[in-house]
């Protein structure tokens, strides 16, 4: 449930978030999108965020990526192609990422949370495309490999 108090600055937030077709609601934080069959959220921490961050980076893969403040790094990929994916996602959650879907509220910046306010890490303007849930998976996969690699080789 949102909070009904709702500022001027989230209701033009929250218009010029829905030019891109996503379904989003105004609070008295920010705004925040909807989760649906198009569009959901996957919410990396730490050192496996950072990691696939670059891993999309380098392979030109990235999309829209909201930054959370806190002590540790916190991030949210939004994502589509959420058709038939359910093995993606297990793997994802099994990986330790959250997914934000069929009708989770994921908050958008500059949405202000108790550690601070939100972020565009990428902003969905700046972003070549929306990558599929399939090649976000692909990506924890490869930075966590990479990883295990990496501390066997320390």
């Amino acid at each position: 449930m949102f909070p009904t108090s709702v500022t001027v600055a989230s209701q033009d937030t929250t218009q010029d978030y829905t030019r891109f077709g996503w379904t989003v609601a105004a609070t008295a934080n920010g705004a925040c999108l909807i989760t649906d069959d198009r569009v959901a959220g996957v919410e990396l921490t730490g050192e496996l965020a950072a990691n696939v961050r670059r891993f999309l980076r380098a392979n030109n893969l990235s999309g829209p990526v909201i930054e959370i403040p806190g002590a540790q790094r916190r991030e949210i990929h939004l994502v589509t192609g959420l058709n038939r994916v359910e093995g993606a996602i297990e793997a994802l959650r099994g990986a330790g990422a959250v997914v934000h879907s069929d009708g989770a509220g994921v908050p958008l910046p500059p949405s202000t949370l108790s550690t601070g306010a939100l972020t565009w890490g990428i902003a969905p303007a700046e972003a070549r495309w929306m990558p599929p849930l399939v090649a976000l998976a692909a990506a924890v996969r490869a930075a966590s490999r990479r990883a295990r690699i990496v501390g066997i080789a320390c």
